[in-house]
């Protein structure tokens, strides 16, 4: 029963902070002059989708009583972490300069978030695969 609100909460949050955050957490670059839409803003559409995946995955978790399920759940939640950390750094990107705001604050903060929960997720499957079936 820890393992599954552990787990669910850290889906939650981090879906969240991976969903919100380039919104409204660490802001992404504005429009240019002119109306036109800096990559950086798609980049921060995307992970609005991932982050809500990974929310919605961490609800599975809090449901779900069997292990393989969450498992499962949780090998999901870590490849959506591998997509969050594709996309500003590779996939889309965002400004060239090096001193506009999505470089600074809010691709290094999801970047972070995203390897929290790869790393997160892959030791939770680890540990839901090969507990002990008497615990």
């Amino acid at each position: 029963m820890k393992n599954r609100i552990v787990s669910a909460v850290a889906a939650l949050i981090s879906g969240g902070l991976i969903a919100l955050g380039p919104q409204y957490l660490f802001r992404l670059c504005g429009l240019i002059p002119g109306g036109a839409i800096m990559r950086c803003h798609w980049s921060g559409q995307a992970e609005i989708g991932i982050g809500a995946l990974i929310a919605v995955l961490g609800i599975f978790l809090i449901i779900s009583r069997n292990p393989a399920y969450r498992a499962a759940y949780s090998v999901s939640v870590a490849l959506l972490g591998v997509l969050a950390l594709l996309i500003p750094n590779f996939l889309i990107g965002g400004c060239s300069h090096p001193e506009m705001a999505c470089r600074t604050t809010a691709f290094p903060a999801l970047t972070v978030i995203s390897l929290l929960v790869i790393l997160f997720f892959t030791g939770n499957a680890l540990y839901l695969r090969y507990r002990k079936k008497g615990r």
